[in-house]
């Protein structure tokens, strides 16, 4: 799973970073991925915020092992 966040799409509303902390976090006001590897406990979360994302900033690939 790769997940990487539109910096001219995203406008900061943190509902990523609410949803899923884990992944997500605030900088700058802009919402930035954390670096390593999504944990599995939360794939489920990271593809809420993904839906969830006002401005569809949140891009997830999914890759065959996952």
């Amino acid at each position: 799973m790769v997940i990487t966040v539109d910096k001219k799409r995203c406008e900061g509303c943190g509902t990523c970073s609410d949803l899923c902390p884990d992944v997500f976090v605030q900088k700058d006001e802009l919402a930035e991925v954390k670096p390593g590897k999504v944990p599995s406990t939360a794939r489920e979360r990271c593809a809420q915020a993904g839906e969830r994302c006002p401005n569809q900033a949140i891009l997830i690939v999914f890759s065959p092992s996952d």
